[in-house]
């Protein structure tokens, strides 16, 4: 059975079936290539976004790493202040310790000078000096020392041929100090050369230079 078109034309049954087959292969592809294209968007799309939080992720690696470093950082500084602290109370309370232990050793040494020392209470004078010098404290003060006022305290005051510059002739009593902290000063007799010893030897000298002149 043959159909006629509205030109006249006939047409055969299988070329409708043809023809319809083909619209729709048509549009199927236009369907996938819409697919594809939207497919292709949405990748690209999400490979930004990806890019874009990677980069965030970077950022915030980098603040965090960074707040960790200055964490650690102020933490070395708290110890070390807590340390510095530490060792200057104990210096503190060993040179009160050692101070208060001066005058015991003032009357340890009268006792030796004396010749009191002996026996036990010899033995346990020794510990104890032994200890306090352990401790950091250091006796200081010998007699023919030049006279130094930041360590020493004059006493007592006198004239002497002997000596050439302020001496301390005579310990009175021994000085302390713990590294470079006078706890006490050295008390000391001082003596200084005999007024117009300079000036008695300066015309012997212009006389000896004046004999060499002559001689020449």
């Amino acid at each position: 059975m043959t159909t006629e078109d509205p030109q006249g034309f006939a047409s055969e049954p299988g070329d409708a079936s043809e023809g319809a087959q083909a619209a729709g292969a048509a549009d199927k592809a236009a369907s996938e290539a819409t697919a594809e294209g939207d497919a292709g968007a949405d990748a690209g799309a999400k490979g930004s976004g990806a890019d874009d939080g990677a980069a965030a992720v970077r950022r915030q690696l980098a603040e965090r790493t960074a707040d960790l470093q200055r964490l650690q950082a102020e933490y070395q500084n708290y110890r070390k202040r807590v340390e510095r602290d530490r060792l200057t109370v104990r210096e503190i309370a060993v040179s009160n310790v050692l101070e208060s232990l001066i005058p015991v050793l003032d009357d340890i040494g009268r006792a030796r000078e004396h010749g009191e020392l002996v026996g036990g209470f010899k033995q346990v004078a020794e510990s104890l000096e032994t200890v306090v010098a352990k401790l950091g404290l250091q006796q200081f003060g010998k007699e023919g020392e030049l006279f130094d006022p930041t360590v020493h305290e004059a006493l007592m005051h006198s004239y002497s041929s002997d000596v050439t510059e302020t001496t301390c002739v005579q310990i009175l009593q021994p000085g302390y100090r713990i590294g470079e902290r006078i706890i006490r000063p050295a008390m000391v007799a001082v003596a200084e050369p005999q007024p117009g010893t300079q000036s008695t030897a300066a015309p012997d000298a212009e006389d000896a230079k004046g004999d060499g002149a002559e001689e020449s």
